[in-house]
């Protein structure tokens, strides 16, 4: 009998993902097999204490149970889930109304807009048309808005999913049902997402410069809030990325004249590092104070973000200041928009007159008395602290930052790291970012390298997808490793931290430095962006042989290879 578990239980993903695990397991022993497709599930067993709304259970013989006794007691589960399951019938519809497909509009969107953004999207597309959905996809990368969501589809719309970890301007949706949710989920755990969409999704309502949904219950409020602030940085991240990129590759080619070449006024050398270093990156924190700013007030914010972010480079506060003044700017716009009140005549002001001053003042003058000194002093501070650490210790932060980049695959702990490792660049400090790049490029570049040496233990479908994780590591898109890690979590997630904190512990080591915070292998095309070139390449090497072999090890044939 083909099963489809179903995860719909409130109570915590790690409860529901130990009792799905669970029943797999009990339910393999008594001869019965899995599908994804739930269109060929002949039984659908739902963990949880509701039945997900969807058309395509219709018909299907279903059985639901909770999370408790699947953990506790798998094999009465199972056994009731076989003798009590029950078809699924439709209530108060027509036949027609039953057949017709949900007809879902998405858009997805992550910091760096390279890997998440495009992965989230094909995930959506691939489950939906499994259920005989019909969706469009908009994704905003890194080169812009692709495959645009038109009016007139909006309006057809059924369902708004959301799946992205910045801010987007969502005002177009204003009275569509709308789910939010972040690219990493809709990437691991697409059905599920979408099971959720069906029920929580609620009516959107645009407000102003920024879009707040209407009706919204409780315990979405507290997920959004949970999430906000994450979101806020990581939008300020994604504007800061390009600036960090060109000034940094700036920066290197103007070392291939000589490492003090650009101290000679007139030359090409000093140019480049006139725009790398004296523009670029000098507009680095502005821009990520004020985009952090823009995400949470919007237009309001940008203003007093990026004269607050000027303000932490003047005051030698760095990107922790940049941080701080965005936040600030955007909260205290964010408070004048809702709670400045002013008579009819002189609304039309407060956006492009009131709030910029106001909130320009603000910022500033809390940056520059209250925060820009004491800021100042712990980045100048953890700036020494780099750059004279010991090797003991420098091995200990490679170790750490390399096990994050490896712990959730472009996750929040992922792009802490990552966020901390670029922003150490405007303080001319680049062994961090060495360190992090390496070992983000080790998970998937691992799991190629296992479906080769250990390629008895892999399926087609895994060899295949091996292949893609090759090109994807070499380009540093740790996302390459996210399907082996969400089949295998288990036993790939400990492999891949181990070679990943390897790999940092080597580089920082080594004393390597990296001028940009993107391009994988294939910065060595600019001279002087990686330095010393073969160790960097021999800490990549260590940890990716090391987790290859780890998982190649502990990993169990797939059934697929053992049928």
């Amino acid at each position: 009998m083909k099963t489809l578990i179903i995860n719909n239980d409130k109570q915590g993903q790690a409860r529901a993902y130990l009792a799905k695990h669970t029943l797999e397991n009990a339910a393999t022993k008594q001869g019965m097999t899995f599908t994804t497709d739930l269109n060929d599930a002949e039984l659908v067993i739902i963990i949880g204490e509701t039945v997900p709304t969807s058309p395509n259970l219709y018909g299907k013989k279903i059985f639901i149970g909770r999370a408790e006794l699947a953990i506790r007691e798998p094999e009465t589960f199972i056994h009731q889930a076989k003798t009590e399951s029950t078809v699924y019938q439709q209530q108060n519809t027509t036949d027609a109304t039953e057949r017709k497909p949900i007809n879902v509009v998405a858009i997805t969107a992550c910091p760096t807009g390279v890997a998440h953004t495009f992965m989230a999207a094909k995930a959506l597309e691939t489950e939906a048309q499994k259920r005989g959905w019909q969706i469009k996809v908009e994704t905003r990368g890194s080169v812009g808005t692709g495959n645009t969501i038109t009016d007139t589809e909006i309006s057809d719309a059924d369902l708004v999913i959301v799946a992205a970890d910045i801010d987007v301007d969502l005002t177009q949706f204003s009275g569509k049902r709308l789910y939010r949710t972040s690219t990493g989920a809709a990437l691991k755990k697409t059905a599920q997402e979408l099971d959720n969409a069906l029920i929580e999704a609620e009516i959107y309502t645009a407000k102003g410069n920024t879009s707040v949904s209407g009706n919204s219950n409780k315990a979405n409020n507290k997920k959004q809030e949970r999430l906000g602030a994450y979101q806020h940085l990581m939008t300020g991240v994604s504007y800061m990325l390009p600036m960090v990129v060109a000034g940094g590759l700036c920066i290197a080619l103007s070392f291939v004249f000589g490492i003090e070449a650009f101290k000679e006024p007139g030359t090409l050398a000093a140019a480049l590092m006139q725009i790398g270093g004296g523009s670029a990156l000098a507009l680095m924190v502005p821009v990520l104070a004020g985009y952090i700013a823009y995400s949470i007030a919007g237009r309001t914010g940008l203003a007093p973000g990026l004269v607050g972010g000027m303000l932490a480079v003047s005051t030698g506060a760095g990107f922790l200041g940049g941080i701080i003044a965005g936040f600030l700017a955007g909260y205290i716009a964010k408070f004048l928009t809702t709670k400045l009140h002013m008579p009819q005549s002189m609304e039309a002001l407060k956006p492009i007159l009131i709030i910029p001053l106001v909130a320009t003042l603000a910022t500033g003058l809390i940056m520059i008395y209250v925060v820009g000194k004491p800021v100042a002093s712990i980045m100048e501070w953890l700036t020494h602290w780099l750059k004279s650490m010991g090797t003991t210790n420098a091995v200990i932060l490679g170790a750490i930052l390399g096990g994050m980049m490896c712990t959730d695959m472009g996750g929040p702990v992922n792009k802490a790291a990552y966020a901390f490792g670029v922003g150490l660049l405007s303080a001319q400090t680049y062994g961090p970012m060495a360190a992090i790049m390496a070992a983000g490029m080790v998970p998937p570049l691992a799991m190629w390298l296992a479906t080769v040496i250990m390629r008895s233990k892999f399926d087609q479908s895994e060899r295949e997808g091996g292949k893609a994780a090759l090109v994807l590591g070499l380009c540093f898109i740790s996302e390459g490793a996210i399907p082996f890690a969400a089949k295998d979590p288990v036993r790939v997630l400990p492999s891949c931290i181990l070679g990943g904190a390897v790999t940092g512990a080597l580089s920082m080591y080594f004393g390597i430095q990296l001028m940009a915070p993107h391009g994988g292998l294939f910065v060595l095309l600019i001279p002087g962006a990686i330095t010393p070139v073969l160790t960097y390449l021999g800490a990549i090497l260590v940890g990716t042989v090391l987790t290859a072999v780890i998982y190649g090890l502990v990993k169990r044939k797939s059934l697929e290879v053992i049928g």
